[in-house]
């Protein structure tokens, strides 16, 4: 059951056909004039000749997938205005200059451009590509296939960014076939690098610099004069910007920094005043575990950030995990061995979690994440403490392991560990990364353990644990694969479009009174927001849906209550030009829609039948702006909840980069003090990824092992029967069900609230 593939074909802003009359495709020539090699194979230069450039919106470029690819093909779209602020455009001259990355080297690339027009237009070109031989130092390109890419098409990443110090071309981009795509241009052999704002970035000593995927360059900071002498290991998502960790000339391996995209350092944190304050406090002496340099007591090798506390988790391979609040640093939780030093000191023991039976502790742990259900994700090397004494326990494999953490009892428990994992020795470095919900890239940066002649492996598992693609490659210690992370490349927008979370329909059922369907929504931010609001009815009968509402209105509100559009037949509408050229038309005349530029402010959308006629409708809302200073924000929908194809469905994008974290709510007896007649009594709620599986569910918000969090945000709903959860989920279409507990009925509210 695919509950979202009604409506997510309409994401999609092709033209298929535009109304009769000249558009501005059709008046506006573009002309491939020619191509110049990039600063590497991966990348080239089209030269664009256009008879008028003031009318373009975009350009996008796809290189069409090898034969045998299974891969989803690597495309980028830059704005005009994009390449405008990168020179690669000057108005008003009617030259543009096109990069294309992502190239496959020595092959004749057949490349399609697609331009898109103010007025909805478009039309496509093509053009080859033929590029010249790279030579890999790395063995990227000629990996020992254990498995190759199955055809199976359920892996939801494509693209691996592989970081390693091989090579002076550091990092490096792989598809899943197995095929090099794309190398960094600084010159320099190192593994601290990332991927972030649609660029790579990469430390080098105290300095951070930031590679765009057209190959240039820049040095965003030079960090010496914050007492930076090197930045090792990982570079990390933070709240704002990234997270770097930084050896000082006090303290080595256990100072972290957030930077934002441009390289402002934005906040710093120093684990070693952190953990010597609460020892003071705890009555204990932090010398007898905290050391200055040149000792490496801490030894932190992997941040990330989490939104729906606003702390951080800091991986410290000596010790432990340890969480720390963003703003005010104190210490919420530790989860390690309770066989190492640091449980020996009251101090830090009164933090730490509990494993419940049969869990094992993370040691000498690596690239720690936040997962889309909230829990915490690591790839358990086994390795004891090098410097603290005791060390703690050994153990002879490697394995990823997964953490669900209930800080009301302070237990942490083992969910999900990778059982082939306890054949692998890995004792450094290492990583494992959740893309979609249960898809996953593990990296063993060795295989054999620390010998002379060893591999690395790269390796992929779909939300089925299904194998679908294992890779070797020669490697002297961690030089070849370190902490490599999924990417997608399939859809790049230049500018990056955040992360956010976008309400894109809802259906239930419409009829009278309290029963009409109304949707609630939010625009924030400085900009006016641009988007196209659809009732259906009709059309849904397409889709085996029965009792559809045959003709559906529309109505538009201000906060103040005030009617500010309506429609009843989409036809009539000023925008309905521009719904037919971007696909957003609806398919039958007796349908709503409605083009609405709205500045930052509360709106709601109510749905009802004409001449009171009652059925089931969708209520949808397109964002046409992702990319301004606004988003859509606490977007919600009541409606009638019923059995059956009654059921209030709401669903929701998470776009277009990166992860979002949201809290979904479906609500039911609060409703009655807003003077709502016969509200659902009990309301349950399931979330479904796009392939309709179910991968999260709650009847009561406080049963949620994330309750904490919900409250913390001010997002707990009045009445215990009610639903909520926290997800951090990754780009992509979502639904929420919202049902009544054993099969009761009434008027219900879903909600998705994005942090």
């Amino acid at each position: 059951m695919k509950i979202f593939s009604t409506v997510i074909v309409f994401v999609v802003f092709m033209v298929f056909s535009h109304l009769a009359g000249a558009s501005e495709a059709d008046d506006t020539t573009i002309t491939i004039t020619g191509q110049t090699a990039g600063v590497t194979p991966f990348i080239s230069q089209l030269t664009l000749t256009a008879s008028d450039t003031t009318v373009l919106k975009s350009i996008q470029f796809t290189v069409t997938p090898k034969p045998t690819s299974v891969t989803r093909p690597l495309s980028g779209t830059y704005s005009n205005d994009y390449l405008i602020s990168r020179g690669f455009e000057q108005p008003p001259a009617l030259e543009i200059l096109l990069p294309v990355y992502g190239l496959y080297d020595g092959y004749a690339n057949t490349v399609t451009l697609t331009y898109r027009f103010l007025d909805g237009s478009s039309k496509q070109d093509s053009t080859t590509i033929t590029t010249a031989i790279f030579d890999d130092p790395c063995g990227y390109k000629n990996p020992t296939i254990v498995q190759a890419r199955t055809n199976n098409t359920d892996l939801s990443y494509d693209y691996i960014m592989v970081k390693g110090a091989c090579s002076t071309s550091s990092p490096a981009i792989i598809d899943t076939d197995g095929a090099l795509r794309w190398v960094g241009t600084t010159g320099f052999s190192v593994i601290t690098a990332t991927f972030f704002d649609n660029a790579a970035y990469l430390a080098h000593g105290p300095q951070l610099y930031r590679i765009e995927l057209d190959g240039a360059f820049t040095l965003l900071g030079d960090y010496s004069g914050l007492g930076v002498s090197d930045f090792h290991h990982n570079i990390d998502r933070g709240k704002v910007g990234v997270i770097l960790e930084a050896d000082t000339a006090t303290y080595v391996e256990s100072v972290v920094i957030e930077v934002d995209a441009l390289g402002k350092a934005l906040k710093q944190w120093n684990m070693a005043d952190i953990i010597s304050a609460a020892m003071i406090a705890g009555g204990d002496d932090p010398s007898q575990f905290v050391y200055p340099a040149p000792t490496d007591w801490f030894h932190n090798n992997a941040v990330t950030y989490n939104r729906a506390d606003d702390s951080l988790i800091v991986s410290s391979r000596e010790n432990f995990l340890i969480c720390i609040d963003y703003e005010t640093s104190a210490i919420k939780w530790i989860l390690g061995d309770p066989t190492k030093k640091w449980f020996q000191f009251p101090s830090l023991r009164q933090f730490a979690l509990t494993l419940a039976p049969g869990s094992l502790p993370p040691i000498g742990q690596h690239a720690v994440s936040v997962t889309f259900d909230q829990n915490i994700l690591v790839l358990d090397n086994g390795q004891e403490s090098g410097f603290q004494s005791p060390p703690g326990e050994q153990r002879n494999y490697s394995s990823p392991r997964k953490y669900k953490l209930d800080l009301n009892t302070k237990i942490a428990t083992e969910v999900w560990n990778f059982e082939m994992g306890q054949s692998i020795v890995c004792p450094f470095c290492g990583s494992v990364y959740e893309d979609a919900p249960l898809n996953y890239l593990i990296d063993y940066p060795f295989v054999n353990g620390v010998v002379a002649e060893s591999m690395s492996r790269l390796l992929g598992l779909n939300a089925a644990g299904e194998t679908i693609f294992s890779y070797q490659y020669p490697t002297t210690g961690c030089n070849t694969a370190f902490n490599s992370i999924p990417l997608h490349l399939e859809s790049t927008k230049f500018p990056v479009v955040g992360p956010q979370a976008l309400n894109l329909s809802t259906r239930g059922t419409v009829s009278g009174g309290d029963n009409a369907l109304i949707g609630g929504f939010i625009v924030t931010g400085t900009d006016p927001k641009t988007i196209v609001l659809r009732a259906l009815g009709p059309s849904l009968s397409g889709s085996g849906l029965s009792g559809a509402l045959t003709d559906p209105v529309l109505s538009v509100y201000d906060s103040s209550g005030t009617v500010i559009a309506t429609n009843d037949d989409w036809q009539t509408d000023i925008g309905a030009a521009f719904m037919v050229n971007n696909g957003l038309a609806p398919t039958n005349p007796s349908e709503s829609a409605t083009l609405q530029t709205l500045a930052p402010a509360a709106y709601t959308v109510a749905v009802t039948g004409k001449d009171s006629t009652p059925g089931i409708s969708l209520v949808e809302i397109y964002d046409l702006s992702p990319g301004s200073n606004s988003k859509l924000a606490n977007i919600g929908t009541r409606g009638s909840v019923g059995m059956g194809d009654g059921a209030l469905i709401g669903g929701f994008i998470v776009g277009d980069v990166a992860s979002a974290t949201v809290v979904v709510r479906a609500l039911g007896p609060s409703l009655a003090s807003l003077g709502v007649s016969e509200p659902l009594s009990d309301p349950t709620l399931t979330i479904y990824d796009v392939n309709g599986s179910a991968i999260a569910s709650n009847d009561n918000w406080q049963d949620d092992i994330n309750a904490t969090d919900i409250q913390q945000n001010g997002l707990a709903p009045v009445n215990a029967l009610e639903s909520a959860i926290v997800l951090h989920l990754p780009a992509g279409a979502y639904s929420a069900i919202v049902r009544g507990a054993g099969g009761g009925t009434g008027v219900g509210l879903v909600e998705v609230y994005n942090l």
